[in-house]
């Protein structure tokens, strides 16, 4: 797929941490329950780490009890890519930025109403503006 934005990785090695850095552009994960965002519950918008598009808003996140910052749909559905996902043995569906392809988290069956999805999203691959 071809992004709006090509992610220059050197500029993005100096910018992010070396943890923001794997998760965004190696498609690795943070910890659970020791990751910046799955316990915030400040009002405002999560943006994209790497190009800054808004992504989710506060009034969508929820506790999944997973530890990752969990929510029931992005502010608009074009600004997700979604991906089938066939690594460490698992059939899942991976989230990234529509915008610029970094790869957010994976996106599961089993969110509540209205949507019923779980965007599970690393708090690396995100930043925060608080209202």
């Amino acid at each position: 797929m071809s992004y709006e934005i090509e992610l220059d990785r050197e500029a993005l090695r100096e910018k992010l941490t070396q943890l923001e850095y794997d998760v965004c552009l190696n498609h690795g994960t943070e910890p659970p329950f020791r990751n910046l965002y799955w316990d915030n519950k400040s009002d405002g918008t999560y943006r994209c780490k790497c190009c800054d598009t808004p992504l989710f808003e506060s009034s969508t996140k929820f506790d999944s009890g997973t530890g990752w910052p969990s929510y029931f749909a992005p502010i608009d559905r074009k600004l997700i890519e979604l991906i089938r996902d066939t690594s460490h043995g698992m059939v899942r569906t991976e989230a990234r930025c529509a915008k610029c392809g970094s790869h957010l988290g994976h996106v599961f069956p089993d969110g509540p109403a209205p949507t019923g999805e779980r965007y599970c999203i690393n708090s690396a691959s995100l930043s925060f503006d608080k209202e």
